[in-house]
């Protein structure tokens, strides 16, 4: 499994990183700082899991996810967010959107295991 991490901020993909190697599950990881960055992993390879952050520059979290759900090759690929914008509004328009879960800042390996292995089995 390849999972794309979506973060402008360094260590939160690298705490992402930590909490998803305590899940034990085989997967790589691939990086990006913003929206752009993202979609341009995405189109470079294979991705089978989306961990996306709302707010980063160039192009925010849901800008991507709006994005994404228009191409038709990625109409079902999973993608939580994972995000500090924890309003129910925010939820609600991420929800909408298109993501498949959403998961509130600060993370932990408990939350995290509930989600992904809810959308991966």
């Amino acid at each position: 499994m390849t999972i794309l991490i979506v973060d402008d901020s360094r260590l939160m993909r690298k705490s992402v990183k930590t909490c998803f190697d305590m899940l034990k599950v085989p997967c790589q990881y691939v990086e990006a700082e913003n929206g752009e960055e993202a979609l341009e992993q995405l189109q470079s390879r294979p991705i089978n899991l989306v961990l996306l952050d709302w707010n980063m520059p160039k192009m925010s979290g849901i800008d991507f996810l709006k994005q994404v759900r228009t191409m038709e090759q990625y109409k079902t690929l999973p993608i939580i967010m994972v995000t500090s914008e924890g309003a129910r509004y925010n939820v609600i328009e991420a929800l909408k959107s298109g993501a498949n879960d959403y998961i509130v800042k600060p993370l932990n390996e408990k939350n995290l295991r509930e989600k992904v292995f809810k959308i991966i089995t």
